[in-house]
């Protein structure tokens, strides 16, 4: 990786940005009645799964989870195979979502066009009640009028910075990071 300019988040912080966002989930939505977080992959599922467990310290229930693959939604289908065919891992959602309240979740907003694909995504599978958006992290520079409704951190960048998220699930560290592209 280039230069580390400044650690972000520590793992403290992550729990506690996670802790907030789902006490948010369930203040705005009144409980998690016909709710279901659906995490962008591949960091997003592993927030939405973390989510799902403070959810459920919280509330006393579980609340579904699934997993979706944006790859064929993405505008600039950049990762190919050696086919020249997009490398698709598939979507899991566990619940139907047609009526109910679904939490998109990833890990860092950008440009907006991650989450824009994630939308496609979800309109394809069902018609949910209504769609919101978490994300550990707002960058901002958004090139489309998306916004979150839950935000860990907002941490304003300029565009030649990268913001890294690790997460223990895959990097073996917690931790978000600002780096010099």
């Amino acid at each position: 990786m280039n230069n580390q300019k400044a650690l972000v988040l520590d793992e403290q912080a992550i729990s506690r940005a996670l802790t907030r966002i789902a006490h948010q989930i369930i203040e705005k939505n009144k409980g998690i009645e016909e709710c279901v977080l659906v995490g962008i992959r591949t960091r997003g599922i592993y927030i939405a799964e973390r989510l799902a467990k403070k959810i459920k310290e919280i509330e006393g229930k579980p609340i579904p989870v699934g997993e979706l693959d944006i790859t064929l939604y993405r505008d600039d289908l950049t990762k190919k195979t050696d086919n020249q065919e997009p490398l698709v891992k598939g979507s899991d959602i566990p619940a139907e979502i047609t009526d109910k309240k679904v939490i998109l979740v990833d890990d860092v907003l950008y440009t907006g066009r991650t989450v824009r694909a994630g939308l496609d995504a979800i309109m394809d599978l069902g018609r949910p009640s209504v769609i919101q958006l978490a994300v550990l992290v707002d960058r901002g520079h958004r090139e489309l009028p998306i916004r979150a409704d839950y935000v860990g951190k907002n941490i304003p960048t300029s565009s030649v910075e990268k913001i890294v998220v690790e997460l223990a699930e895959i990097d073996q560290v917690d931790q978000v990071s600002i780096y010099d592209k």
